[in-house]
C-alpha cells in the first residue's frame, strides 16, 4: 500500500461527515489488480494509486525517478490500464439507492459495476458520482468494480486530429514535451515542463467509496461551500471590517429529503473549546442537491486568524448538522477561521498620490483590513505522481516555508488543486496560498462541452477549500494573459481579437461568475500576470474589463505585477533592468541540485556536469516534443548555468571528478541566490518606492525530482543556498547595498515590512580580507542613524567608489550591520523587538576578489546539539555547513560571512533522521575560498 493511501486511511473517520441511515463502504486501499491486455501485464493495485507507483510495487519497472526513466517508461503512457477491485462482499441487501463516489480519476475512465457499464469521466479534477442501484439489482454473486484508464498522450492527440476541434495559429501554445495538453482536464505539467518530467501518469488517485442509503429520507454529503466574510463583502471591493461576520453554510448531498429541512450550527474556539456561537441557521433553502443556510456573527467576537509574522493564526470548528422534523440525517465539521483576504487593484486615490505613489492602479494583498508585504514563492507538483505526497513530507515543506519567513506561496497552476490536507498545514503554520485554476502557457477550447466541464470543476474545488482561512485569491490561469495572447498577437493579429474573445469567455465570462457564486470572500483575477482591470460590471456578458495593454504606455504609471526571466547572466546583477511594478509574482533563475541529492537517482558514473544523464534531465529548454533525446535544447540550459559561474565566480578546479561535479553544482546554486538575493533587495526597496512595491514571490518553493531546476529546497527537503539566503532576506527589517557597477554609484538601504516605524543604526566596517580594518574605513562614516517608516524603505548613505579611498579593490569587503528596534507587525502583541541583520559589499565580483583561506574550525557540541563554525585566518565569504544523506533539515543560518576570529553558533533542526543520529559525524564545512583548491 502507497503511503498517501495508509494516510487518508489512517484520518478519514475523523474528516468524513457523520452520515446516519446509510452504508459506506471505503473502497481505498490494496486488494486491487492493475493490468494491460495489450502488454500482458498484471500486478496488484492499490487506491489512491497510479499505474507507475503499482508496477514499481510489483518490480516490473524501477524507480521511475532513475536515471533516465522519465524516457524509458513512456510505454506505460501510451496504454491502457484497468483496475479491477477485488469482489465487494456484505453489501446490505435492504438498501434503497447506491452510488459510487469517486474523489479523483486520472483521466479518461471507462467505469463498469458487476460487469455493467456504468459512466465515463474526462477531468482529473472532478469529484464524480454514478447511481448502481440498478446494476447492483441484476448483479449475480459479489460485484467488482472495473477502471479502464485511456492514453491520455493518445486521446489529446485524437482530439487535436479532428477536423471539428479549435485550432490556433502556429508558435502559440506552449508545447513542452507530449503535445496537445490544453484540450484535456489533466494536470498540463504531466505533459512536461521546463523543471520536470513527462510521465502522464493514469489510475485512481484519490479515494473511492460505495455509499448506499438504508431509508427513504437519507443523505450523504460529498462536499460543502463554508463561506466566512464580512457582511456587504464582494469580491473585487475592500471589505468594511465593521461589519459583523456572515457564516454562510452550503452542503452538496446524494439522495433524498422529503420534507423542507432545517440546519443547525456550532462554531467552536479550536483551542479553548468555548462555543462560539450555536444555534439554527437562518434563510435555508433546498436547490438541486444542495442546501445552504446563514448565520451571523458579531464583528470583534472572533479572534481572527492571521498569516505567520502577523498574529495568531486563531482556528474554530464549525459543525453543522441537517435535520427534518424528527432527526438529524447528517452532520459535517470543517475547521476554519475568521479573516478578510483582498486583492487590491483599485485605482491610486488622490491620498495615496500625495503620499507620493505613482499613478495607475494597486496591486497587493490586505489581510484584515492591513496592507503587507507578500513575502514568499512558487509552490509546484511536489512529485510527479500525487499518490506519494505524504502529509509528513508537506509538514517538513510548510515548515521550511515558515523558517524561510514567507508568508504566501502562490500555488502554481497546471499542478492539480491541493489536497486538503495541505490546506490544513498552511492555516496551521498562517501560510497564505494564491491558488490557481488548472490552465497554464496555453489557449484553451471554448466549445460547449469543455466549457462545462471546467464549470463543473471550478465548482467543486471553489467549495471544497473556500473554508481554510490560508486561501488568498483565485487566479484564472498562468501567464495567458502576459505570454500567450501577446504571442498570439505577434504570430496572427489578424485571429487576435478572436483570440482574446475566446480568453474572455472562459477566464472572465464562465470562471469568474461561478467563483463569485459560492465565495464572497477570495478575489478573483484572470489570469496570474496581469495590468488589473478598468471595470466590473456583473450584469455585463465580460463582467470584468482587463486593462490589457491600456494604459502601461504612460510614463511614471503602474498597474499590475511582473513575471521577470532573463538568461543572459551578464546583467543578473543589473538592478537597472529589473521590471518595475506593484508586485513580482515570478521570477528566478535555475540551478544545479547537491551531490547528495543527484545520488538519489544518477549512478555515480554520471556524476559529471555534461554525462548524457545530466544533461537530459535538464528539460530546461523543454524539448517541444517527445523526442528523448534532444541535446541541443539541453544543452542551452546547461550553457547558462556554466557561463553564468564562469562570469561572477571562482572556476572549480579539483582532481576528482566528483569532487569536481560537487563544486560546480554549488557554484550555480551560489550564483541562482545571489541573483535572487540582488532581486528581492530590489523589489522590498520598492516597498518605499513610487511603485509601491509589496510582494515578492519567487520562482520557484521546491523540487518535483532530482535535475537542474529554479527550486530553493531539493526534492527531500535538502536547503539550496538560495532558500537560506531567501530566508535572510525575508527578514522583517533588513539592510541592503545596490551598486551600480557601470557608474561606480553604491547606495545603502534600509527596508522594513513592520506596521510602525523602526528606529537603529547601521555599522560600516571597510576590512581587507585578512579581515585587517582598511585605513579610515576608506571614507565611509562608521555608524548612520535611521528611522524607516511603516512598509517602507530609507536611504541611509551613497557614495561612488571614485570618492572612497580602496587601496585594492580585490581585496576590500564592507561589512554591513543593522540593529533596529520597532514592533513586529503583528495586530496582537505590541511587544518591542530588537531586529538585527548584516550584509555585505564587494567592489568587485567574486571570481576578482584576492581571496584567503579562512582556516575554517568546526566543532560539534553533542550536549547542547550545536555547530560552531570559526574563521581563524581571514574572511570567509559564503560559509556554507553541509551535511550527509540520510537525514532532512536545515541549520539556522547559512551561507553567511565570517570574520577572522568570529565563532557562530548554530543547530541542525532535524526533520526526519534515518541514520539514528550518525549524520552528525559528516557535518562539513567550507567556504568560497574552497571553490578555488584542487582537493
Amino acid at each position: 500500500m502507497h503511503l498517501w493511501s495508509q494516510l487518508v486511511l489512517a484520518v478519514l473517520p475523523s474528516v468524513l461527515p457523520t452520515t446516519l441511515g446509510q452504508h459506506v463502504l471505503y473502497l481505498s486501499g490494496d486488494g486491487w489488480t492493475v493490468s494491460s491486455k495489450a502488454l500482458n501485464i498484471s500486478v496488484p493495485g492499490n487506491v489512491p494509486s497510479q499505474v507507475h507507483l503499482d508496477l514499481l510495487d510489483a518490480n516490473v519497472i524501477d524507480e521511475p525517478y532513475h536515471g533516465l526513466n522519465d524516457f524509458n517508461l513512456r510505454w506505460i503512457a501510451e496504454n491502457n490500464w484497468t483496475y479491477t477491485s477485488k469482489p465487494i462482499d456484505g453489501l446490505p441487501s435492504t438498501s434503497k439507492s447506491s452510488w459510487l463516489v469517486f474523489n479523483g480519476l486520472d483521466t479518461f475512465t471507462t467505469i463498469e459495476f458487476c460487469g455493467q457499464f456504468i459512466g465515463t469521466t474526462n477531468n482529473q479534477f472532478r469529484q464524480y458520482t454514478f447511481d448502481i442501484s440498478n446494476a447492483l439489482k441484476h448483479c449475480n454473486g459479489s460485484p467488482t468494480v472495473s477502471l479502464e484508464f485511456g492514453s491520455a498522450t493518445k486521446i489529446a492527440n485524437a482530439i487535436a486530429a479532428d477536423p471539428n476541434s479549435q485550432k490556433w495559429p502556429s508558435g502559440v501554445q506552449g508545447t513542452f514535451e507530449f503535445p496537445n495538453r490544453w484540450y484535456i482536464r489533466k494536470e498540463q505539467s504531466d505533459f512536461g515542463w521546463d523543471w520536470g518530467p513527462a510521465f502522464s501518469p493514469a489510475g485512481p488517485w484519490q479515494n473511492i467509496y460505495l455509499v448506499q442509503s438504508e431509508g427513504e429520507e437519507d443523505i450523504y454529503i460529498l462536499n460543502t461551500g463554508f463561506d466566512i466574510y464580512r457582511k456587504g463583502q464582494i469580491n473585487h471591493l475592500a471589505p468594511d471590517q465593521s461589519q459583523p461576520w456572515v457564516v454562510n453554510a452550503s452542503i452538496d448531498y446524494l439522495g433524498s429529503l422529503l420534507r423542507p429541512p432545517s440546519m443547525s450550527i456550532e462554531i467552536k474556539d479550536l483551542e479553548s473549546g468555548k462555543v462560539l456561537k450555536s444555534g439554527s441557521l437562518d434563510n435555508v433553502i433546498v436547490s438541486g442537491q444542495t442546501i445552504t443556510g446563514t448565520t451571523i456573527v458579531d464583528a470583534d467576537t472572533p479572534s481572527l486568524w492571521w498569516p505567520t509574522g502577523m498574529g495568531k493564526q486563531s482556528l474554530y470548528n464549525v459543525t453543522v448538522t441537517i435535520q427534518n422534523a424528527d432527526d438529524d440525517l447528517a452532520s459535517v465539521t470543517r475547521r476554519t477561521g475568521f479573516r478578510t483576504i483582498f486583492l487590491n487593484r483599485s485605482n491610486i486615490t488622490d491620498t495615496q498620490l500625495a503620499r507620493g505613489i505613482a499613478p495607475g492602479a494597486n496591486w497587493h494583498f490586505e489581510i484584515n483590513g492591513r496592507e503587507f508585504y507578500a513575502k514568499g514563492s512558487n509552490l509546484i507538483p511536489p512529485d510527479a505522481f500525487w499518490p506519494r505526497v505524504t502529509e509528513a513530507k508537506m509538514q517538513r515543506l510548510f515548515d521550511a516555508v515558515v523558517a524561510g519567513n514567507q508568508n504566501m506561496l502562490r500555488v502554481w497552476a497546471s499542478s492539480a488543486y491541493l489536497p486538503d490536507f495541505m490546506y490544513d498545514l498552511a492555516d496551521e503554520r498562517g501560510v497564505l496560498l494564491w491558488s490557481e485554476f488548472q490552465f497554464s502557457d496555453a489557449l484553451y477550447p471554448t466549445d460547449h462541452p469543455f466549457l462545462d466541464n471546467v464549470a463543473a470543476e471550478v465548482i467543486y474545488n471553489v467549495r471544497r477549500v473556500n473554508h481554510h482561512p490560508s486561501l488568498a485569491l483565485w487566479a484564472g490561469g498562468n501567464e495567458i494573459e502576459s505570454l500567450e495572447l501577446p504571442s498570439a498577437k505577434q504570430h496572427n493579429p489578424p485571429s487576435y481579437p478572436r483570440l482574446v474573445g475566446d480568453y474572455e469567455h472562459l477566464f472572465i465570462s464562465l470562471i469568474l461568475p461561478l467563483v463569485y457564486e459560492n465565495s464572497r470572500s477570495i478575489s478573483y483575477m484572470p489570469s496570474s500576470t496581469n495590468n488589473g482591470f478598468l471595470e466590473v460590471n456583473l450584469s455585463a456578458p465580460v463582467p470584468m474589463t482587463e486593462r490589457y495593454d491600456n494604459g502601461t504606455e504612460e510614463k511614471g504609471h503602474y498597474h499590475g505585477d511582473t513575471d521577470y526571466y532573463n538568461y543572459d547572466s551578464r546583467v543578473a546583477f543589473d538592478f537597472i533592468s529589473y521590471p518595475v511594478g506593484r508586485f513580482a509574482n515570478e521570477f528566478g533563475y535555475h540551478s544545479m541540485p547537491s551531490l547528495q541529492t543527484w545520488r538519489q537517482a544518477v549512478d555515480d558514473e554520471d556524476l559529471h556536469f555534461n554525462s548524457s544523464t545530466i544533461m537530459l534531465r535538464n528539460h530546461h529548454y523543454p524539448a517541444g516534443s517527445p523526442d528523448t533525446h534532444n541535446y541541443t535544447r539541453s544543452a542551452l540550459g546547461m550553457a547558462e548555468m556554466t557561463l553564468a559561474v564562469e562570469q561572477y565566480y571562482p572556476i572549480p578546479n579539483k582532481q576528482d571528478s566528483v569532487a569536481n561535479f560537487s563544486a560546480w553544482c554549488h557554484a550555480t546554486q551560489l550564483f541562482q541566490a545571489d541573483m535572487y538575493k540582488s532581486e528581492i533587495q530590489f523589489y522590498r526597496r520598492g516597498s518605499g518606492m513610487p511603485e509601491r512595491q509589496l510582494g515578492a514571490l519567487y520562482w520557484q518553493l521546491e523540487d518535483i525530482w532530482q535535475a537542474p531546476t529554479w527550486a530553493g529546497i531539493e526534492y527531500d527537503g535538502r536547503w539550496k543556498v538560495l532558500h537560506y539566503v531567501a530566508r535572510d532576506i525575508f527578514q522583517p527589517v533588513i539592510v541592503s547595498p545596490f551598486w551600480n557597477y557601470t557608474t561606480g554609484d553604491l547606495a545603502v538601504y534600509v527596508t522594513s515590512d513592520l506596521w510602525e516605524m523602526a528606529r537603529g543604526t547601521v555599522r560600516f566596517t571597510w576590512i581587507d580580507l585578512s579581515g585587517k580594518p582598511i585605513s579610515r574605513n576608506s571614507g565611509t562614516p562608521l555608524t548612520k542613524q535611521f528611522s524607516v517608516g511603516a512598509l517602507n524603505t530609507t536611504r541611509i548613505y551613497e557614495t561612488n567608489l571614485e570618492q572612497l579611498t580602496l587601496p585594492d579593490t580585490k581585496d576590500a569587503v564592507l561589512v554591513i550591520d543593522l540593529t533596529a528596534r520597532g514592533c513586529l507587525p503583528n495586530a496582537d502583541n505590541k511587544t518591542i523587538t530588537t531586529f538585527t541583520h548584516r550584509n555585505q559589499f564587494m567592489p568587485v565580483f567574486p571570481k576578482d576578489l584576492a581571496l584567503k583561506n579562512p582556516e575554517l574550525k568546526l566543532s560539534h557540541d553533542a550536549l547542547a546539539g550545536t555547530f560552531t563554525v570559526e574563521a581563524q585566518r581571514a574572511v570567509s565569504l559564503y560559509t556554507w555547513l553541509d551535511y550527509p544523506a540520510g537525514v532532512v533539515g536545515y541549520f539556522e543560518d547559512n551561507s553567511f560571512s565570517l570574520l577572522p576570529g568570529e565563532k557562530r553558533t548554530l543547530r541542525f533542526v532535524v526533520q526526519k533522521d534515518e541514520t539514528g543520529g550518525k549524520w552528525v559525524d559528516g557535518v562539513t564545512v567550507r567556504s568560497l575560498w574552497d571553490q578555488t583548491t584542487k582537493f
